[in-house]
């Protein structure tokens, strides 16, 4: 069971409430809601975003989900595209390939969460390895997703 050093040192400094939960070893979001026995809507994944001008931006929509990236675009006023997983491993250097927690601004990226998730009672995220989740009530994870992201509606769900 590890959490990145990033999200813990952030939890623990801004005393976030939450919980680990423990499943076997997976390698995609959907994957881990399955071995974890929740709900993939539940389960927020960060997908990182790049514009034009090599800007990025993280993304954090249900692990049943699909960007709708027109609907994303607009509301941004912008002309983002998805970035190839094997070039961001680089930028998550205390998480396990594939395994990022979805809180783009300990990163020091700008954040885009999908409305659904704010509106859940519980909402579970990558810990930054394969086989832990933390599990956060909806002010904790309101809290976590901090106030200079931005609460959207651009996610089409893809799975039940």
């Amino acid at each position: 069971m590890t959490i990145a050093t990033r999200l813990d040192h952030y939890l623990s400094n801004n005393h976030i409430d939450f919980e680990t939960v423990t499943h076997n070893h997976s390698h995609s979001s959907l994957h881990s809601a399955m071995a974890a026995n929740i709900l993939p809507v539940s389960l927020a994944k960060g997908v990182i975003l790049e514009d034009h001008e090599g800007r990025h931006l993280m993304a954090v929509l249900p692990a049943n989900a699909n960007i709708n990236m027109p609907t994303l675009n607009r509301a941004l006023l912008a002309s983002f595209h998805l970035v190839r997983e094997h070039d961001i491993y680089k930028m998550f250097e205390d998480c396990e390939n594939g395994a990022v927690p979805p809180v783009g601004h300990i990163y020091h990226l700008p954040v885009v969460y999908d409305k659904s998730l704010a509106e859940l009672e519980f909402v579970y995220l990558e810990a930054g390895d394969h086989e832990t989740l933390i599990k956060l009530d909806r002010e904790a994870f309101i809290k976590l997703m901090g106030h200079h992201s931005r609460c959207l509606g651009f996610s089409r769900q893809v799975f039940h």
